[in-house]
């Protein structure tokens, strides 16, 4: 859209400013509660949870979901500011996956090598590939819905990073069901199942969030 395109639809438009990080945080509230109010309705947490509450594995888990949700939800208001999106931190991301080969890392070291396969495997991989990209769905339209009150530089990227602060909730719901612990199990499950969200969130911003 050129400058002046722009200029004339903005002095057209009497509604009302909507502050968007404003609107950006009312969105998550209400997708991560949406979301919430369908796990426990359909899945709710595992039947030993309280057991495996105590280990590091089961932990972990949540160190790496709560942290994807945390860095992608902090970028989420610079993404759909004019001039913003490109000096937005996406740096932070790389965090997590650096996280998780540290874990897979240690997962090798300390499992003896038969084990390997039966932990990257788990019992629940077909689950998880359809369980975070559903929980993720209500977050993502919640989000769509604050950042068409922005202008992001770059639609796709915007709704890339909506998914996938979408996907972090999707999969801190889900990893308190999910059985499998494994850092091994995370890496390849968790991963796929939150790259498909995040493939689907970049060509419906494009779709979605042009201005």
């Amino acid at each position: 859209m050129r400058t002046d395109d722009l200029i004339n639809l903005i002095a057209q438009d009497t509604r009302p400013p909507v502050e968007v990080s404003k609107a950006l945080l009312l969105a998550l509230v209400m997708g991560a509660a949406t979301s919430c109010v369908l796990f426990f309705a359909v899945l709710g947490f595992r039947p030993d949870v309280a057991d495996a509450i105590e280990t590091g594995r089961f932990a972990f888990k949540f160190l790496v979901t709560l942290s994807l949700f945390s860095i992608a939800s902090s970028l989420l208001s610079a993404m759909v500011r004019p001039g913003q999106g490109a000096t937005a931190r996406r740096w932070l991301l790389l965090l997590v996956p650096i996280l998780l080969l540290g874990a897979v890392i240690v997962e090798l070291i300390v499992t003896p090598s038969g084990l390997w396969g039966v932990r990257l495997i788990g019992s629940n991989a077909v689950h998880c590939l359809i369980v975070i990209p559903l929980l993720s769905f209500f977050p993502g339209v919640f989000l769509f819905r604050a950042m068409r009150n922005g202008a992001p530089d770059n639609p796709g990227q915007a709704g890339a990073i909506a998914a996938l602060a979408s996907a972090g909730i999707a999969a801190t719901l889900y990893a308190s069901n999910c059985p499998d612990d494994s850092p091994l199990f995370v890496a390849i499950w968790y991963s796929a199942a939150t790259l498909a969200v995040v493939a689907i969130g970049y060509f419906a911003g494009l779709r979605f969030l042009r201005w």
